[in-house]
């Protein structure tokens, strides 16, 4: 339901977002360098008003953000990787009730964009248009997969080439045959390496 909220225009996330950084002042870290991990399109959705209440909240605008990871994401409208993202939620439903589910959501998700897209277009701003406009000049690294059926690679490269239209250091790599947020797990020390790299990196500029 969030995919479909926030496509209307309705930002549900927003409240999450700052939640998230209200947890920083409750565990006093406020003033620690802060580097995000996202993961996927809905990691990416938070992000996207994390920015924003970053720029606009008084009380998050001293915060020292040195960097943001990016797993999985973002991509773009993508139907088929929402389907197979889906799928995988509903692997141990029976299989009549997830080939029933998969059909309606799909209908759902034509009609939606169909009739409805095309009008909060109007006054609401897709995350990843958002996200490859914003202002955020901190590095950024993109882990992906050409091997990802849920968020296609070439959305990911397309991020890539507009951040580095910003003046933005942009590292992105390919994990070339690991799943949808699976590039940790199946290459743990590869992954944990590019990381850590990038955080201290990230710390000490």
């Amino acid at each position: 339901m969030v995919f479909f909220s926030e496509s209307l225009g309705i930002p549900s996330l927003r409240v999450l977002a700052q939640k998230l950084l209200e947890l920083l002042f409750d565990y006093e870290i406020e003033r620690e360098p802060l580097l995000f991990h996202v993961f996927s399109n809905a990691g990416a959705m938070v992000y996207r008003y994390v920015l924003e209440l970053l720029q606009t909240h008084g009380r998050f605008g001293h915060l020292h953000v040195v960097g943001a990871i990016f797993d999985s994401g973002p991509g773009d409208s993508n139907l088929v990787g929402a389907l197979r993202a889906l799928s995988v939620i509903l692997e141990h439903r029976p299989a009549m009730l997830r080939l029933l589910l998969l059909v309606a959501f799909a209908v759902v998700a034509v009609l939606f964009h169909i009739l409805l897209v095309p009008l909060t277009a109007l006054f609401h701003t897709h995350f990843y248009d958002r996200l490859q406009d914003a202002d955020s000049l901190w590095p950024e690294l993109y882990l992906y997969s050409r091997a990802d059926e849920v968020v296609r690679a070439r959305d990911v490269e397309r991020m890539v080439e507009a951040r580095l239209a910003h003046p933005v250091l942009v590292r992105s790599v390919d994990f070339v045959s690991s799943a949808h947020v699976s590039h940790l797990r199946d290459y743990p020390t590869y992954y944990s390496s590019l990381c850590v790299d990038f955080m201290h990196c990230c710390v000490q500029s």
